[in-house]
């Protein structure tokens, strides 16, 4: 091919990747709007398998438009199930979200979801050990409960996830390690239990073998297995980057504060890759379902914990991690149960970290606290049952931005000092034209239930 031809063909690739289905949130030509299979055989309790990215944007993967980035194993979970074009994280951070998954509540409901993220251990700051979550309550009906890899929800010696529900631990408790030394600005991070223990290993692999070698030795009734990756978060390291890790490693044991965050490396080159190393490691976990007859029977559920950051491929979105733009809150979301939910599905209902909470408790027959009610919605009637999708609206806020969206509204105050803005993301999913002047009963409406909830959380001291 000619330069000018290759200059073209290029061209032409990224219009069809501006204009086409995926840029406006819509189906695959061999995806088929969602629909409840409403005549499948009710099955038992499933087993459950959350994995979560992290600071995966939301266009990073194949099935969601990524020009670049291979990812078949995750892709071939979108096509054995439903991929959500609208779902969302429950904050524009780590620690925040995954408040929002393990409680089902508001992260401002606690003192420690206020952190944006948890950056040193505290004794104020991670999910109190008497809090109901996600793996007390399925622990309490019969649930083996484990997690391997990242935790970022408060430290030793108050917080753990031993201390919260899981019986199984193997991973980091701070929000990012380095990826062979596991090494932080304080120390080594990495933990058995509550034992720090050493593992030279490229991370994603590690912890995606141990969720896979769980998924083989698991005998008799129900589990619950979080699957929490570091990647593709910095410090930008792909499997066989040792030279780096040792470098980066050198920086911190130096005292360079900063060594972690890495502003001074990273490519496309080796985000792709990081990303890539993820999806094989989901792979070989998935294939340990398969192998082992469980695959009908487990409920997956893929997301990430915030929009992506330097290296991703957000298109249309604009902004990224830390934002309320659609950039930082807007993720990937894959469902798969082979035995209630059909294959090669799209859905653009609008759902957040907490639904997928309540939605999780409900198909496994385990209620919510009484104590603790839950501010997210459960999707199980309009998923198995073919019931109206639960229109609620989707509320967030930092210290410094707030939003919520109503169906295809949605009202963003992006700085203390802006007036506030409206969008309609279902013509302009990219935040660029401004409402609010237009439909100003929407935008007023929207502001005050905002206020309405924010009134309802702990106030950022």
């Amino acid at each position: 091919m000619s330069r000018r031809g290759a200059t073209a063909a290029m061209g032409a690739m990224a219009v069809a990747a501006a204009t086409g289905p995926l840029a406006t949130g819509t189906a695959h030509a061999d995806e088929r709007p969602f629909r409840a299979d409403t005549g499948a055989r009710p099955a038992g309790r499933p087993n459950i398998l959350v994995i979560l990215g992290d600071d995966l944007g939301w266009a990073d993967l194949g099935c969601y438009g990524s020009p670049a980035i291979r990812t078949p194993h995750l892709d071939g979970l979108a096509r054995q199930g439903v991929r959500f074009t609208d779902a969302y994280s429950a904050a524009a951070v780590c620690s925040p979200t995954r408040f929002g998954l393990y409680t089902g509540r508001y992260p401002g409901r606690l003192r420690g979801g206020l952190e944006e993220p948890i950056a040193r251990p505290d004794e104020l700051h991670g999910i109190p050990p008497g809090h109901p979550t996600l793996a007390s309550l399925l622990k309490g009906a019969g649930y083996a409960t484990a997690m391997f890899g990242k935790w970022h929800c408060g430290f030793l010696p108050w917080y753990s996830p031993l201390k919260s529900g899981w019986d199984t631990f193997f991973g980091n408790l701070s929000g990012a390690v380095d990826y062979y030394s596991k090494m932080t600005a304080d120390g080594r991070d990495l933990y058995e239990g509550e034992v720090p223990t050493e593992s030279l290993g490229y991370y994603t692999e590690t912890i995606a073998d141990r969720a896979a070698a769980f998924v083989r030795e698991a005998r008799g009734g129900p589990w619950l297995l979080n699957l929490n990756f570091t990647a593709p978060h910095w410090p930008w390291e792909g499997p066989g980057d040792r030279a780096v890790s040792t470098e980066i490693t050198a920086r911190i044991r130096a005292g360079d504060s900063r060594a972690l965050w890495h502003d001074d490396g990273g490519s496309l080159d080796t985000y792709r890759r990081m990303v890539e190393a993820m999806d094989a490691g989901v792979g070989r976990v998935l294939a340990a379902l398969r192998e082992t007859g469980q695959e009908r029977d487990t409920l997956v559920l893929f997301s990430s914990d915030n929009g992506g950051e330097r290296w991703s491929y957000q298109w249309p979105l604009s902004g990224a991690k830390a934002g309320l733009n659609e950039g930082g809150i807007r993720v990937p979301n894959i469902l798969r149960w082979p035995a209630r939910i059909r294959p090669r599905q799209v859905s653009g209902v609008p759902v957040i970290t907490q639904d997928w909470t309540a939605t999780i408790l409900e198909v496994t027959g385990v209620r919510p606290a009484a104590s603790h009610p839950l501010d997210g919605l459960s999707l199980a009637g309009h998923l198995l049952r073919g019931e109206r999708a639960p229109g609620h609206d989707l509320f967030w806020r930092t210290r410094t931005a707030r939003a919520l969206r109503r169906g295809r509204w949605k009202y963003l105050r992006a700085t203390p000092s802006a007036p506030g803005a409206l969008y309609d993301l279902a013509a302009d999913p990219r935040e660029q034209a401004d409402l609010s002047h237009r439909r100003p009963e929407v935008f007023t409406a929207l502001k005050s239930r905002w206020e309405e909830i924010d009134k309802g959380l702990l106030p950022y001291s």
